[in-house]
């Protein structure tokens, strides 16, 4: 029986003989043992960068969360600087524009309308005849009157000789002292008699001079109510809304008067020299000077309100009367005081408050004196300095002594604009 012979392993230059046969058959090296590793080492970089997604976003957000919560720990403000109010504010009020004078024409004389002149628009000087009115019958009584003069003229005449002759008769003892008295006091009631004609003549002569109606002033007819051939009667009843009896009415218009009324607030500040334009919605943007006339000086208890009269310059005929208008008053303040927004106030039920943040950055609550309004801007009388950290927008839950974070500290540059370009305006 014959025992299998098992191969055997060839001997060290027998393999590489056969590395070299393989690698002649192949073309190719055997793979290197370094590059056996390289699987290993991907797969644990893979495996790095996944756990490295997966820890980084977390670490973000937990740092954020930390920042966010410090940043709530204590309450983000926004803080201001107090500014100086600026000198001039600038009030607008509305005014009515009436005429500088005005007046209802009435007859002084019955009679009819024998001819008018002047029609509605007219423009008529002072003394110039509006209407002429024909009356006969005062014609007559003056020259009744004339003829009455003319008597009494010359019984006091006679009166006045007798009685000097008696005077001089009473020298001589020719006349009785009885006798020359009643002569005397015959020719004083004859003097009487005659200046009682006399003041008749006259008073008969200037009614016949309103025969001519004429004007009272310089101005604008703006109604006429009579026409040729209508009867008219002295007098009237002014005052009524018909105005019965009125022929013309007659108004000054190359000057008028703008009346406004001033709050109380600022009624010290409006004097004679206060400047004033106005400006109406038929000329846009142009502005027509006044001045201050005069104020009432007194204070109307039921809308606490100062009356004071403007007066403008109408010369161009520009401005109607009855028009209305808005009157700019320049408001000058020696002392101005410190401003802050509107929004940095807050109404307590102990007064107006402002919520101050101080060097430990804790809040301080300090009731202020308001004076006056610019709008969007306050002027503070009182409780604030210009050194002052004025909370800006504060929440009505801040509380005195809280501890704040200030986020931006801005200053007011819209407050100071106005006082730069020009008065503050407070409607």
């Amino acid at each position: 029986m014959t025992t299998p012979t098992l191969p055997t392993a060839p001997e060290p230059s027998t393999r590489t003989d056969l590395a070299r046969t393989d690698l002649a058959q192949t073309g190719s090296a055997p793979m290197p043992r370094r590059r056996r590793y390289l699987l290993p080492v991907a797969l644990a970089a893979v495996a790095a960068a996944l756990l490295a997604i997966g820890i980084v976003p977390r670490w973000h957000a937990s740092a954020a969360l930390t920042d966010q919560v410090d940043a709530q720990r204590y309450l983000s403000v926004e803080t201001v600087t107090p500014k100086p109010a600026p000198a001039s504010q600038e009030l607008l009020l509305p005014g009515a524009v009436t005429p500088y004078a005005d007046a209802s024409i009435y007859a002084r004389t019955s009679g009819y309308v024998q001819h008018w002149y002047a029609d509605i628009g007219a423009k008529v000087k002072a003394g110039q005849t509006l209407a002429d009115i024909d009356t006969p019958e005062l014609d007559a009584q003056l020259r009744q009157a004339r003829a009455d003069e003319a008597t009494a003229k010359a019984n006091y005449g006679f009166a006045s000789s007798t009685a000097q002759r008696w005077q001089t008769m009473l020298q001589t003892q020719s006349v009785s002292q009885q006798d020359t008295d009643a002569k005397t006091a015959d020719s004083a009631a004859k003097l009487a008699a005659w200046q009682a004609a006399q003041a008749d003549v006259a008073r008969l002569t200037e009614l016949v001079s309103y025969e001519k109606v004429t004007a009272p002033f310089d101005g604008v007819i703006t109604a006429r109510n009579v026409n040729v051939g209508a009867l008219v009667t002295a007098g009237g009843t002014p005052g009524l809304a018909a105005n019965p009896g009125q022929l013309f009415h007659i108004e000054q218009t190359d000057r008028l008067r703008v009346y406004v009324d001033v709050p109380q607030n600022d009624a010290a500040t409006v004097t004679q020299g206060t400047q004033v334009y106005l400006t109406t919605q038929q000329y846009p943007g142009r502005k027509f000077d006044a001045t201050v006339a005069r104020t009432s000086d007194s204070i109307d208890p039921v809308s606490r309100t100062l009356r004071v009269e403007v007066d403008v310059d109408n010369r161009d005929g520009a401005l109607l009367p009855g028009a209305y208008a808005q009157v700019h008053l320049a408001l000058q303040t020696a002392h101005p005081a410190l401003e802050v927004p509107v929004s940095a106030l807050l109404f307590r039920p102990d007064g107006v408050t402002v919520a101050v943040v101080g060097g430990d950055n804790k809040v301080q609550l300090r009731t202020v004196t308001i004076g006056r309004d610019f709008g969007t801007y306050v002027e503070v009388a009182t409780g604030l300095t210009a050194a002052d950290r004025v909370i800006n927008n504060p929440g009505d839950a801040i509380s005195n002594g809280e501890t704040v974070r200030i986020a931006t500290a801005a200053a007011p540059a819209a407050a100071a604009a106005p006082a730069a370009a020009g008065p503050a305006k407070h409607a």
